[in-house]
């Protein structure tokens, strides 16, 4: 099993920048991958960022490219997405994702409001 832990969210204005982290515990020794996922009001959860934790790539929405960037700290089963530039449609809970080559695992969401 492997828990994961958010932290980060909170309010901030259009323009304004905030850091959400997601720290793996239990058998995050497995995880290949970790990831940032957002659900709007009233929208499906969708993609924003994720990363392979051995190669270090990444992958980004369209919609955040430029602005956000997700990062790792492998030896503290961490991964971090720093996001700039916010705007008031990047308003969403926001979900770490982690998966081995056996399943996925959510977290618990942290919720970011961006005010125009």
């Amino acid at each position: 099993q492997v828990q994961l832990v958010e932290s980060g969210g909170g309010l901030v204005q259009a323009g304004g920048s905030l850091r959400l982290s997601c720290a793996a515990s239990g058998s995050s020794f497995s995880i290949n991958a970790m990831g940032w996922y957002r659900q709007g009001p009233g929208k499906q959860r969708e993609l924003v960022a994720t990363i392979n934790l051995s190669r270090s790539s990444a992958t980004y929405a369209d919609s955040v490219k430029d602005r956000f960037t997700i990062s790792r700290d492998t030896a503290k089963a961490t991964v971090y997405l720093q996001m700039n530039s916010l705007k008031p449609e990047d308003t969403a809970v926001y979900y770490c994702n982690a998966a081995n080559m056996y399943r996925s695992y959510w977290g618990q969401g942290t919720q970011v409001t961006v005010s125009s």
